[in-house]
């Protein structure tokens, strides 16, 4: 282990006589110099993060307070200290590269009364938690996290869209699904949260996004502005005492609450407080910090972990057409599904919601219009895996046994859904599927939840997480709903947590104009070519198709070109980006490099410096917006070309346009 130089750490003691003992003020550099964290220890805890000099969050206190009236960060006392430096490579099972390098100082102030801080430094940011060292059972009543912004700064974030519990809003019950308000601090509704992550605009165009990491047993956070306008402070949701059922016995809704937030066994970790720094807005769309600060994997073989793209049933409403069954929930049309995926090469079919008895919440009664155990034998000939779809609660109650029965029937995986919370206890339900799917080998796609906070590196079979304003928000939009606008601004913010069910490939695409919400037969904001290159720009290991096999076989070049996309890689470089405006994202997987672009309603003209596709490489396949793609959003060319000697191509995005292309041997 190295020993950190004096240049990176300094501990200097400053005369504090009203406060009875020496002030302690501790700095913390990264390996390269650039991010710096001060930490102030006098009557409380105060921390403040710089990047080259310039202070990203101003001086700001931590502590925690237990139900018994102990409060970590209180008149701290300090026993010791310890630092040190690690420098290693993490290599994913299921990732959007094949190595991560993990470079940072980290330094451990151990305290009297039984607890710990630890801050870790890094060249993109700043992260701590605390660690109680405690051996009895104890209960969290509150904890303080604080993140001051400098000069109240633009903001973007995103509300929860609260639930009506007993006629009042809720915003502790929520999908955690909506689009981002770009306001400065002052200008935010000090009355609503803002879920995780948050990003903050900070001195010379520089960019810091507040999430969290570690997130494992403990109330997922929220955000409130100050009321001084000064930052924002945490806030969480209280753990649920009394749960009463909706929505056919499938998701449960909090009534009352204890009055504390956590209730914890004594020695714990608690979650990472993550502030990732950009330079640039580009440098914010491969981010690994929050993956590095996950617990990692338990020791053994992930290799039976398969990621890969979904049919999916629900989006389209199962409107396939030109068969000669009535389409539905029941076994032919989940049949002609496993055909088109097979055809496809398409590796997995889901059966979303209905597949199940409605109301009794038993996973194991299976509707009487479908054969499970035939389904799976069909798709095993086909070489098709089957996922089933599961309201939380129905999970939940008898998690072990619907997972043991269904893995033995050859099922891959649960599909999840209905959380739409993040107290204590949905949390650890999180981490409890992704542990029981481990146990029987099954995929976990943790829809209707929150960001994710490094559970996929936990347990790599947690393949996937919702917690987006995905295309299914189409399917009801509000006049004025501006998906195209999200897309190009939610990669800079809620991709830096990690991967993104959005549930994107729609091939019935329209101009804003032109938009309207249909339940039944949706469609997407947008040219067909953003469609396509979404499958590039969106970390997304296991892909959903969401329109119907009817639609996808009446246009077989695209489907042909999206089913060859992989869902995991070796290698990601970022291109360019500007949040709100446009990004351009390359991908690489055994070779093959993949190029997504996004603009937003603006028409873009853009040059993409290929040359890190070295000589080798001189024909790509390009699919980018037609003529007239501003006018009928489904209009695309298709071409082979020639790279340039310089390896530099110029490329033409319309009104709400994509552009996406992959290198040929």
């Amino acid at each position: 282990m190295n020993i950190v130089s004096k240049k990176w750490v300094a501990i200097i003691l400053i005369a504090a006589p009203l406060w009875g003992y020496a002030q302690k003020v501790v700095e913390l550099k990264d390996p390269s110099g650039k991010v710096s964290v001060n930490v102030t220890i006098g009557n409380e805890i105060i921390y403040s993060v710089s990047h080259e000099g310039d202070v990203m969050v101003g001086a700001s206190p931590i502590s925690m307070a237990l139900v018994d009236g102990t409060v970590f960060g209180k008149e701290p006392r300090l026993r010791k200290k310890s630092i040190k430096t690690i420098n290693q490579t993490i290599y994913p099972p299921i990732y959007k590269k094949k190595s991560i390098k993990d470079h940072y100082n980290e330094l451990t102030l151990d305290f009297k009364g039984g607890y710990s801080l630890i801050f870790r430094v890094y060249e993109d940011g700043a992260a701590y938690r605390f660690v109680s060292n405690l051996k009895k059972p104890f209960w969290v009543e509150s904890e303080q996290a604080v993140f001051n912004l400098p000069d109240n700064p633009k903001i973007f974030a995103a509300t929860p869209k609260g639930r009506q519990v007993d006629g009042k809003e809720n915003q502790y019950h929520s999908s955690f699904q909506n689009t981002y308000q770009h306001v400065s601090l002052a200008e935010w509704d000090k009355s609503r949260l803002a879920f995780l992550p948050v990003l903050t605009e900070g001195k010379g165009g520089k960019k810091i996004c507040i999430t969290e990491a570690d997130l494992l047993n403990y109330p997922g956070m929220f955000l409130k502005v100050s009321s001084d306008d000064k930052g924002f402070y945490g806030d969480f949701a209280a753990y649920p005492k009394d749960v009463s059922v909706e929505v056919r016995g499938l998701k449960g809704v909090v009534k009352t609450r204890e009055p504390y937030i956590a209730k914890v066994e004594g020695r714990t970790a608690f979650p990472w407080r993550v502030m990732v720094i950009a330079e640039e807005d580009a440098d914010l769309l491969c981010n690994d910090m929050v993956y590095k600060l996950a617990t990692p994997a338990a020791e053994g073989d992930y290799s039976w972990v398969k990621p890969g793209k979904v049919a999916w049933d629900w989006w389209n409403d199962w409107n396939i057409y030109n068969v000669d069954f009535r389409a539905g929930i029941n076994t032919e049309t989940y049949k002609y599904y496993i055909d088109f995926a097979s055809k496809f090469g398409i590796e997995y079919v889901i059966l979303d919601e209905g597949w199940a008895v409605a109301g009794p919440a038993d996973l194991m009664q299976v509707v009487p219009e479908i054969d499970l155990n035939e389904l799976v034998h069909y798709a095993n000939t086909k070489k098709v895996g089957l996922i089933l779809w599961a309201g939380y609660r129905a999970f939940d109650l008898d998690m072990d046994r619907v997972c043991k029965h269904y893995a033995a029937m050859g099922i891959k995986g649960f599909k999840i859904d209905f959380m739409d919370r993040d107290d204590q206890y949905m949390i650890d339900f999180n981490r409890r599927c992704a542990e029981t799917g481990a146990k029987y080998k099954l995929l976990i796609d943790l829809h209707g939840t929150s960001k994710p906070t490094g559970l996929q590196r936990t347990y790599p079979n947690a393949i996937n997480f919702e917690g987006v304003h995905g295309l299914e928000e189409l399917k009801w939009a509000q006049p004025g709903t501006d998906q195209v606008t999200y897309d190009v601004t939610m990669p800079f913010i809620r991709m830096v947590a990690g991967s993104v069910d959005y549930t994107q490939g729609a091939m019935n695409n329209v101009n804003k104009e032109n938009f309207k919400s249909i339940y039944s037969e949706p469609m997407s904001q947008g040219t067909r070519c953003r469609q396509l290159a979404q499958y590039v720009v969106f970390d997304s290991p296991l892909n959903m198709l969401c329109d119907a096999p009817t639609n996808y076989m009446k246009e077989e070049e695209c489907t042909k070109f999206i089913a060859a996309i992989p869902t995991v890689w070796d290698d990601t470089k970022v291109l360019n980006g500007k949040i709100g405006e446009y990004l351009a994202i390359a991908r690489q997987k055994d070779g093959i490099w993949y190029v997504g672009a996004l603009t937003n309603w603006d028409a873009r003209d853009m040059e993409l410096d290929l040359s890190f596709l070295g000589k080798d490489v001189n024909r790509i396949e390009i699919f980018e917006d037609g003529i007239n793609a501003d006018r009928v959003g489904k209009d695309y060319r298709r071409k082979v070309i020639s790279l340039p000697a310089d390896k530099k191509i110029k490329i033409h995005m319309a009104p709400g346009g994509g552009f996406v292309m992959r290198t040929l041997k």
